[in-house]
């Protein structure tokens, strides 16, 4: 969108939409007194953090009870986080060495992020989430009030540092038009939530934040990543009626994807729960095209029973009927570690004992799960397919298909993410039915950055002509006889899918909050134009090239997707 004199502040655009009004921002956490004195009575202390930990917990645990499925599991995990005992042993042994309750806590908890930091990925994501609990007990140690949303008087653009579960999944659409944080990045809990609230967001502003103050008006938009500062009235007109446009121009189109020329792309939705296989359901989309599993996992003592999964998976097919439903099996490990099946020390856990990885160490795993998802399979009419996270080798592939295809799984899949699969794609696809690329790592792969390091948001672009090339040798190598779909990031950005389905993709999946704009940029475009676009794309030198070179080729009805 264009703009008059205003400032112009950059970020990532990890949620659709515009709109224009008054900023609103959340105060910074209180924080321990510099020179907090030492307590007289150190066990009283102690249990006062203790007490101020279980508080937060009980509120965390209230909090879940209300939100939805997908912030529910965020907020219990973040619960269990403060019930974790090396915070409080940590507390106390610094509250021994003389330092004050808030210190001793703060300097605990600091202690464990550092070490998720460390081993990066999900681990690493869940710092926010632990530091919003310390920020809580600060507060109720010293008699503040607790962080949070701050009272808002009117609609406006919420502006913070970074947003922690708790606070966005009390968010309420009416009172709050957009987020802008200056941290965090597309995979982020902000950009997850927001996305399925239908709230506009930007991410990864950095440090120019500061420019956003209180009272200010700003213009957001959530897929570009732009915002104007003080815009002037005709350009908030402008904005606006782009954004209206665009509303109007994505009604138009409704049902199964397809090419203006009509050349089929189906468009399914990434759910993680079954309340989310229930919202779903009931929108326009062709079916799932990444049903994560982990949440039946993570965050407990024990794996779930044969019957536990049967019972959760009938859950989520039958809300489809007969569409598709792509499952992934299990993909913990590593960053995602599992009580039960720890997979010990590792220097690197991003390029560790991760995905099928761990199915190979620990097979029963593996076999519960595909032996419940048979069953599932066997009580609804959904279109089960099953895939594996964490292929890298033939080999690997073919130790999948036999093991699903034995338990009565009859279309068997893997994921593309590891660049040697995506390299080798002929081989590794030569026993399987079809594949689901992973852009969000398969780019992390190829760029060797870590997801969820902000400031290499960059490198992260899944325009990157590197990671093009890396989904055009995929396609190529699948042949006729095996499908290629893309269920990261990527395939829900409009243009990018415009790429995509030039290259050779046939199915997106994406939160369903962003099919309706694929599903009309599809429309707009027949497929020989599509795949003009992505030479073109291939053919720059870095994301911003390569995107603008397929603005350039735009149909002029498209111009509001843009």
């Amino acid at each position: 969108m264009t703009s008059d004199s205003s400032q112009v502040l950059e970020g990532i655009g990890v949620s659709a939409g515009v709109v224009v009004g008054p900023v609103i921002r959340m105060a910074d956490p209180v924080r321990p007194p510099a020179e907090e004195p030492a307590p007289d009575d150190v066990d009283a202390a102690a249990r006062e953090i203790s007490a101020a930990l279980e508080l937060v917990a009980a509120e965390l645990e209230r909090r879940a009870s209300q939100a939805g499925a997908d912030a529910a599991a965020i907020l219990t995990a973040t619960a269990m986080m403060a019930r974790d005992p090396s915070l409080q042993s940590g507390a106390q042994k610094r509250l021994g060495e003389g330092a004050g309750p808030a210190t001793a806590l703060d300097g605990a908890v600091e202690e464990v992020c550092k070490s998720l930091e460390a081993v990066g990925g999900y681990l690493a994501e869940r710092v926010t989430d632990l530091r919003d609990v310390r920020d809580r007990v600060v507060a109720h140690l010293l008699g503040a009030p607790q962080p949070g949303i701050p009272v808002v008087d009117v609609p406006s653009v919420l502006v913070a540092h970074d947003l922690a579960p708790a606070d966005t999944a009390g968010l309420s659409p009416d009172d709050i038009l957009a987020i802008v944080t200056e941290a965090g990045g597309p995979t982020s809990h902000t950009a997850i939530l927001a996305a399925q609230m239908g709230l506009p967001a930007v991410v990864g502003v950095g440090p120019e934040r500061a420019a956003l103050y209180d009272g200010v008006v700003v213009a957001v938009d959530g897929a570009s990543g732009q915002i104007l500062i003080s815009p002037d009235e005709a350009t908030q007109a402008d904005w606006l009626r782009r954004a209206d446009e665009r509303h109007q121009q994505l009604s138009r189109f409704s049902g199964p994807g397809r090419t203006k020329d009509g050349v089929p792309v189906a468009l399914l939705a990434n759910i993680g729960t079954p309340d989310d296989a229930e919202k779903a359901a009931v929108q326009d989309v062709e079916g799932v095209g990444l049903f994560r599993t982990e949440f039946l996992y993570l965050d407990r003592p024990s794996a779930p029973t044969v019957e536990e999964q049967t019972s959760t998976y009938v859950s989520v097919l039958r809300p489809f009927g007969s569409r598709r439903v792509v499952v992934r099996t299990l993909d913990a490990g590593a960053d995602k570690p599992l009580q039960f099946a720890p997979s010990g020390e590792e220097e690197n856990p991003a390029l560790g004992v991760r995905g099928l990885r761990l199915a190979q160490r620990t097979e029963t795993l593996l076999t519960d799960q595909l032996t419940a998802l048979a069953a599932a399979a066997a009580q609804c009419d959904a279109d089960v397919w099953v895939m594996a996270p964490m292929v890298a080798t033939p080999e690997d592939a073919r130790w999948f298909a036999a093991r699903a295809r034995a338990a009565g799984l009859p279309k068997v899949g893997v994921m593309v993410e590891v660049p040697s699969a995506a390299l080798r794609s002929t081989q590794v696809l030569a026993d399987v039915d079809f594949a689901s690329i992973g852009t969000n790592d398969l780019t992390q792969y190829a760029l060797a950055a870590d997801r969820m390091l902000g400031e290499l948001a960059g490198l992260l672009d899944p325009w990157q002509p590197a990671v093009l090339d890396l989904i055009a040798s995929t396609t190529r190598g699948a042949g006729e006889s095996v499908s290629v779909g893309v269920c990261g990031e990527a395939a829900g950005d409009p243009l990018l899918a415009l790429v995509l389905v030039g290259m050779g993709i046939t199915s997106l999946s994406m939160a369903p909050g962003k099919v309706a704009a694929v599903r009309a940029a599809l429309a707009m475009h027949d497929h020989a134009r599509c795949v003009e676009m992505a030479v073109a794309a291939r053919a720059a030198e870095d994301p911003r090239a390569a995107r603008a070179a397929v603005v350039d080729l735009l149909a002029e009805e498209a111009g509001t997707l843009a």
